[in-house]
């Protein structure tokens, strides 16, 4: 492996490390937001654009397949895959509502909202956001540098403590991983 690599790995575990030490609170608190969502009979509902799009799905199936262990599916739901609905809603109400619009038809007050934004200020999660507060919907968001607008508008933020998009989701993942961990088999 090429020092360049080595280097990029060893940012990546200070990165993690940073992370557990400042946020080990908001993590525990974090998972038991999901674990009381799920034991009350909720919904997780996920959003994000770009690599957080894909984190929010990836994450939506670890609750509904499985991730470690074998055992009932949690409901969850990745706001980012029905194309016919987001392309309707992209081009009859915008872009920026693709995501508050699902919230409005779907989120009960038992449901949370799991917003992942490195920046914490791409419109579409902003709106997806405030669609949830107005019901009553809880949101746990994970951000990156200083949250962005999104910081206000969620009821626990994560933010990982770098600049680096890349770095944000990779930690944002295994914050997920972790969470969906501790949940597995205990509901």
């Amino acid at each position: 492996m090429s020092s360049s690599l080595t280097s990029a790995l060893l940012e990546l575990a200070e990165t993690a490390r940073r992370t557990a030490e400042q946020l080990g609170p908001q993590i525990e608190q974090a998972a038991a937001l999901v674990r009381r969502t799920l034991a009350g009979g909720g919904t997780l509902f996920f959003c994000g654009n770009g690599g957080s799009a894909a984190d929010a799905q990836h994450m939506a199936t670890e609750y509904v397949v499985r991730y470690m262990k074998n055992r009932r599916a949690y409901p969850a739901i990745a706001l980012t895959t029905d194309t016919s609905l987001l392309t309707a809603a992209g081009n009859d109400i915008g872009f920026d509502h693709i995501f508050s619009r699902q919230i409005e038809a779907l989120a009960k007050e038992c449901d949370l909202l799991i917003i992942h934004s490195t920046s914490g200020n791409s419109p579409n999660v902003l709106e997806a956001a405030k669609a949830a507060r107005s019901k009553g919907v809880p949101v746990l968001s994970l951000a990156a540098k200083d949250g962005g607008q999104l910081a206000a508008l969620s009821d626990l933020i994560l933010i990982v403590p770098t600049d680096r998009t890349d770095r944000a989701q990779e930690v944002h993942l295994c914050l997920q991983h972790l969470i969906c961990e501790s949940v597995e088999g205990t509901i």
